[in-house]
């Protein structure tokens, strides 16, 4: 899907060329898509007015939608290290692309009826590269060697982001190539953060179905990168550990703040809500 972009806006009066390219980059956590209501795309386009705007969209939700066996513990493996991860075969690749073309006609249709122009990106062609991935897999008690098609981002080419202005909006699908040239699946919240640091966006927000990160069951609402970090290692457990990491690695490739939370963008950018995760 590539819905024909507008014509660049015109700078303004004081604002450099540059400066208006930089986009805010928004990560659409997939069991939270459902809950966005009118209000909250309307509050997404108002803000992606005045800034270019990039989608990353998670799928998780709507995989186990298209087959329920995808939600059971058997579609997941534990590496050698204790990391999770989908097991991913060239039918998975498949199903991904189809929830996600569904979901990509839902958003840039609310999109474009807000007046945003949009268009689909697969981060398989040409945005996202994935290094080898882990071969040695936990499977009861033992540990397997597996053709699992995931692999760990190692970089990001910005170059297909032709047309960041602000009104227009790319959405991303988070696939990549590994140097093979094959075509596997990665994290989505990491891949957000390395679009973020590959074009210079200073905020990097991400959208999920909890309001804030929780320390002692006490909502947190602003910590450093090291705190985070600590925690994460420490006491974070599931999506929210993925989280943490993306949000290091983003501030680690030049983004000023990430936010995590379940609220309109423009209050977790202005930090009414969610937790702000800066450097220091």
């Amino acid at each position: 899907m590539n819905r024909t972009p507008s014509p660049a806006t015109p700078a303004t009066p004081g604002t450099s060329g540059a400066a208006r390219r930089i986009p805010t980059v928004v990560k659409l956590g997939g069991s939270c898509l459902d809950e966005l209501g009118g209000p909250w795309w309307d509050d997404l386009a108002a803000h992606g007015r005045e800034h270019p705007l990039v989608l990353v969209h998670g799928w998780s939700k709507p995989l186990r939608g298209l087959r329920p066996r995808y939600g059971e513990p058997s579609a997941f493996l534990r590496d050698r290290f204790g990391n999770q991860s989908r097991w991913t075969t060239a039918e998975v690749i498949e199903d991904i692309k189809t929830v996600s073309a569904e979901l990509a006609e839902e958003v840039l249709g609310r999109l474009e009826g807000r007046g945003i122009t949009a268009e689909r990106l697969l981060g398989s062609d040409g945005l996202v590269r994935a290094g080898e991935a882990e071969r040695w897999w936990w499977q009861g008690k033992q540990l397997v060697e597996l053709d699992n098609l995931v692999g760990p981002i190692t970089g990001v080419d910005a170059a297909p982001l032709k047309n960041l202005q602000p009104g227009h909006a790319y959405l991303v699908t988070p696939l990549a190539r590994d140097a093979g040239g094959r075509e596997v699946n990665t994290d989505a919240d990491r891949a957000a953060a390395a679009i973020a640091g590959a074009t210079g966006a200073r905020d990097l927000v991400l959208v999920t179905d909890v309001a804030h990160l929780l320390i002692d069951g006490e909502p947190v609402r602003e910590i450093s990168a090291p705190d985070a970090a600590a925690f994460r290692d420490k006491g974070a457990t599931g999506g929210m550990r993925k989280k943490l990491r993306a949000a290091g690695e983003a501030l680690e490739g030049g983004a000023q703040r990430v936010v995590i939370g379940s609220a309109p963008v423009t209050d977790l950018l202005a930090a009414r809500t969610g937790t702000v995760i800066t450097r220091t």
